[in-house]
């Protein structure tokens, strides 16, 4: 078991070893990105990576405090279901109505892998080949939807 200290400096080692990894590669427009910290360039939607002890996961969450506004969103991103699918080549959970670890509401769309851990540095290629082809995904799907989002706001 680690300590937090521990535990949080692999947390920050596994996040630069992974920013180091994507550096070299284009966004899907052929510009330098930040693929750790993605800026959809729209208020309220991201699209997370997470890396925990027993589990990873990659979503695009629609945090608009209100809820009408939201499930619009959603309801758009729901809209754009099969064009999603052709990008990211699975099928992930769409969830319109989901919690935050801090019991906050949101939509969300994910996938997630279990069996890997953020905390054994044998994981780390596992973890890596399974976040780097699905943010690339949401990124080529993004260039695509983003415009359409952009007008809802």
């Amino acid at each position: 078991m680690y300590s937090k200290e521990e535990a949080s400096k692999l947390r920050q080692q596994f996040w630069i070893t992974f920013g180091k990894y994507m550096k070299p590669i284009p966004s899907a427009e052929g510009l330098q990105i930040n693929w750790v910290n993605y800026k959809t360039g729209v208020k309220n939607v991201f699209f997370r990576m997470n890396a925990e002890q027993k589990k990873a996961t990659i979503s695009i969450d629609i945090t608009h405090s209100d809820e009408e506004t939201r499930l619009l969103f959603f309801e758009q991103f729901k809209a754009f279901k099969l064009l999603f699918t052709d990008a990211v080549h699975e099928e992930w959970e769409w969830e319109q109505q989901a919690f935050n670890e801090y019991g906050v509401a949101l939509s969300q769309i994910s996938i997630a892998v279990t069996g890997l851990s953020i905390f054994n540095q044998q994981n780390w290629a596992d973890l890596i080949s399974f976040l780097k082809p699905r943010i690339i995904a949401l990124d080529q799907f993004w260039t695509d939807v983003k415009p359409i989002f952009e007008a809802l706001g």
